[in-house]
């Protein structure tokens, strides 16, 4: 059995025999410290530079300090981060130690530290929580009021002495604002720019590549929601909005994306967290794992969104993605930060318009709208340069030299299939809004019934679709068109028509898939029957779009039918 005493190296690349036992030959060693899932995120980011050197080992530690200490186990154990315990950590000497979180006790690692901030720039106030046996650490005196987190002598200090030997800014306005929060450390600061920001930028002309890892269909909006954590965050104070979104975009016409914070997901549980959102799941809401790169590809694929005060915001509004602000905590954002300037420019979601209508002003506004292209701007003063100034940082105080190939920001990768949603089997639910077009066609667009609210009046006269065995009475006995479930052994169509009849009593027409491929049999409560098919193109779920227009036209042998975009023809051959 082998020695697991605490006086051991159990970690192979830091035994004193280690030559013995390791395969490379690292002439340095870094350790990467992990404060939480957020933070973790953001060091990989951070650790980039070291990619193809195998005169580095990279090694990960983890302070124990944050509140969100859930997920970071599996966070390391998927990504085979090789890890040690913060004691083995504080106890081992190490050629450079770089940090995305101020948290924890960073004073006593015995490296040379970088810090940097594990977000786009430095944005909100944090004040610390005192421990009593960390009393030690000097109280802020007079009135000077705090700065921002990670630029602020609270998280920049111990006992006097500044904790960090680089101090990584991504703007050079930032120096300004840490003179006035630590003074003392503005000579050890380093404008390097925003590894994230680079990345996004690099991937801006894959963005059809993204869309389609993303599953949107030709034609299709994404709608990014970004909530930060906190009660002052997107689904802290307004979690109504994902309900909006679902609700008021056409649901053929929008895919909604939710990228949340690690801190909510690990703070609450994932678990609790999607019971939280089962009904907008239900409805199609997207909602990537928070530690994934999911929300950098969906940024880059967006063609709107609506947050809050967290970084993903800034970053979508730096890539001149046009949006809204759901829910803006004025209370924790630094003043003068690029934060506090973006909530001043963008608009608020308003509660009583169609949420559409306000997305598509957004739109309209952000081509040349110079205030936000500013703000855009301060999010890196070092555009596309960081993954070359962060390796010079990193290699200068390792004392070790460069290597030759250049280091670029490489675009972020395509996501993994998304994984399906769980679903029962009875279709949502819908409400069906047909309009006659000038060229007697029609334009059809579907909503979720259950996440209907009356108040923005979106919906002027829409018809219900529901499916045969939906539980809820509300759907099922209002419902104008019912798709019908295939007729039982035995049964024919006009039996099984009848049968739905029976048991919906507000349906108008029943609707059958066809037993040719995108054909529709439809029969109505009068007796009638049509059989309907889709030539050429057929529509996404095209017996329910076929019944909709067949409700919407009773009469005519042809018709264009047009669901997002893309215009279908239905036909009823004669007999």
């Amino acid at each position: 059995m082998p020695d697991t005493g605490a006086s051991r190296v159990s970690y192979v690349p830091l035994r004193d025999d280690a030559a013995r036992w390791t395969t490379a030959s690292p002439v340095r060693t870094v350790l990467g410290v992990i404060h939480n899932v957020t933070s973790a995120t953001r060091l990989l980011d951070l650790l980039e530079p070291f990619e193809g050197d195998p005169r580095v080992q990279v090694v990960f530690t983890c302070t124990g300090s944050s509140a969100f200490e859930a997920g970071i186990r599996e966070f390391m154990t998927a990504r085979e981060l090789p890890c040690i315990s913060w004691e083995m950590a504080l106890g081992e000497k190490f050629d450079l130690a770089v940090s995305s979180s101020r948290g924890g006790e960073l004073q006593k690692i015995d490296a040379p530290l970088v810090g940097a901030p594990h977000g786009a720039g430095y944005n909100k106030y944090l004040q610390r929580n005192r421990k009593p046996e960390t009393g030690n650490r000097k109280p802020e005196t007079g009135n000077r009021k705090p700065e921002a987190f990670g630029l602020d002598a609270e998280w920049l200090t111990h006992d006097g002495e500044l904790i960090p030997s680089a101090i990584v800014l991504s703007h050079d306005e930032q120096r300004e604002r840490l003179r006035r929060g630590c003074p003392e450390a503005v000579p050890r600061s380093v404008v390097a720019g925003d590894p994230c920001m680079d990345r996004l930028r690099a991937s801006l002309p894959f963005r059809e590549e993204y869309r389609a890892a993303l599953g949107l269909r030709p034609g299709q909006k994404l709608l990014v929601l970004t909530s930060t954590w906190g009660p002052h965050s997107l689904l802290g104070a307004n979690m109504d909005l994902v309900r909006r979104a679902l609700a008021e975009l056409p649901s053929d016409e929008y895919r909604v994306l939710a990228a949340v914070h690690p801190n909510v997901w690990y703070g609450h549980g994932g678990w609790q967290l999607r019971a939280w959102l089962a009904p907008f799941l239900r409805a199609g809401l997207i909602l990537p794992s928070p530690d994934t790169d999911v929300w950098k590809a969906a940024l880059v694929a967006a063609d709107a969104f609506a947050g809050d005060h967290g970084s993903l915001t800034l970053y979508a509004a730096a890539l001149g993605v046009p949006g809204l602000l759901g829910a803006f905590g004025e209370d924790v954002v630094a003043k003068d930060s690029p934060m506090d300037r973006l909530g001043a420019a963008l608009a608020r979601v308003a509660p009583d318009v169609p949420l559409e209508r306000q997305l598509a002003r957004a739109a309209a506004g952000r081509a040349g709208d110079e205030r936000l292209d500013g703000i855009g701007a301060l999010v890196t003063s070092r555009p596309m340069r960081s993954a070359e100034l962060l390796r010079r940082l990193y290699y200068s105080r390792m004392e070790l030299p460069e290597p030759e190939q250049p280091a670029v920001p490489r675009p972020v990768a395509l996501p993994l299939p998304l994984p399906a949603e769980r679903h029962g089997p009875v279709a949502p639910a819908a409400y069906a809004d047909a309009r006659s077009t000038a060229d007697g066609g029609l334009e059809l667009r579907r909503y979720p019934a259950a996440l209907q609210d009356a108040v923005t009046g979106h919906l002027p006269d829409p018809h219900l679709v529901t499916a045969e065995g939906e539980p809820d009475s509300r759907w099922s006995r209002t419902a104008d068109v019912v798709l019908a479930r295939p007729p039982a052994r035995g049964e024919t169509f006009r039996e099984a028509a009848e049968r739905v009849f029976r048991e919906h009593p507000g349906c108008w027409l029943a609707a059958f898939a066809g037993e040719q491929a995108n054909s529709c049999v439809a029969f109505t409560r009068d007796g009638g029957r049509t059989t309907a098919r889709w030539t050429g193109a057929a529509p996404p779920d095209p017996v329910a779009v076929a019944a909709s227009a067949l409700y919407a036209l009773p009469d005519g042998d042809r018709v264009v039918v047009t669901v997002a975009g893309l215009p279908c023809v239905l036909e009823r051959p004669a007999g």
